[in-house]
């Protein structure tokens, strides 16, 4: 974007813009490089003119939730990081609840319980944005996110579209969207329950957590997917490559499917530590593991 449209785009947009900034203060690896643009709307409206201007100077962009789940390269992003932590809105209606898709996950659990609504109470365990945990179908102790929304709704080409959960594709950690399309929220639709039995639920999900998923430095939750009937970290276990590392990542030793960051990895780090795993694991069992998170820059 020239000096001109920038000049355009400042005077357009209502939220935070910052230019160059590191992509690495935003994502939970805590690695990667900068993007040209970080831009932080503050309403639908903003974020709408915003993109409206970008697309018109042919500027390269993408989402950025909570940052989890995220891999950003060492050379950054030529083009803008959007944020959607302002669109964070929940409201309730009836038996379902309205997120937007930068509410955090723990925000809409607990907004859930106080409305003595069940079926979320997992997702007080799962870090990141609503928008994020849609994006990859989150789930644990059995149960997914899709499993409990009824509308999603999305941007497409600058307008806001609704499509029934039925109407989608998505399966084991994935959702299928369009390239010119992406969460801006979703609908809910829960179960009546006491508070006492759903605040029980989300503390056992939590202590499930604290037993096997504090490692101790930055990650991105699960690295890689679990294959079809088998645990991505038994297979990188078998393959004797727990505490393995390169440069400042490593393998955890509490938990073999993440990656931590032990305090001065890089982006490429991560990749290559990465690539040694999905060889040694295809080597050992067979098995193509396939990246849970999602890998953005040049």
């Amino acid at each position: 974007m020239d000096g001109t449209a920038l000049e355009k785009l400042k005077q357009a947009f209502r939220g935070e813009l910052l230019c160059n900034e590191p992509l690495a203060r935003h994502i939970s690896l805590k690695v990667g490089g900068p993007a040209d643009l970080f831009a932080v709307p503050v309403d639908k409206d903003d974020l709408q003119e915003l993109l409206r201007i970008l697309e018109e100077n042919k500027t390269p962009w993408f989402i950025i939730g909570g940052g989890y789940n995220l891999l950003v390269k060492d050379d950054g992003f030529r083009g803008a990081a959007v944020s959607l932590k302002n669109l964070n809105r929940l409201e309730l209606s009836g038996q379902e609840i309205y997120a937007e898709a930068g509410a955090s996950n723990q925000a809409l659990a607990y907004f859930a319980r106080d409305n003595n609504l069940s079926g979320l109470e997992f997702l007080a365990g799962i870090p990141g944005s609503v928008g994020g945990a849609l994006c990859m179908n989150a789930g644990a102790h059995g149960v997914e996110i899709f499993d409990l929304v009824s509308v999603v709704e999305m941007f497409n080409n600058g307008k806001t579209v609704k499509y029934l959960k039925n109407t989608l594709n998505y399966g084991y950690r994935r959702l299928q969207v369009s390239s010119n399309e992406f969460i801006i929220a979703a609908n809910f639709r829960l179960t009546k329950a006491s508070r006492d039995t759903i605040t029980a639920g989300m503390e056992n999900c939590l202590l499930a957590r604290r037993q096997t998923q504090t490692v101790g430095f930055p990650n991105a939750g699960s690295f890689f997917k679990n294959p079809p009937g088998l645990a991505a970290w038994r297979l990188i276990d078998e393959s004797r490559l727990r505490g393995r590392s390169c440069g400042g990542a490593q393998v955890s030793e509490v938990h073999s499917n993440f990656l931590v960051n032990c305090g001065n990895a890089t982006a490429d780090n991560f990749l290559q530590l990465a690539a040694i795993i999905k060889e040694r694991v295809l080597e050992t069992s067979g098995v193509r593991l396939e990246e849970e998170v999602k890998i953005i820059g040049d």
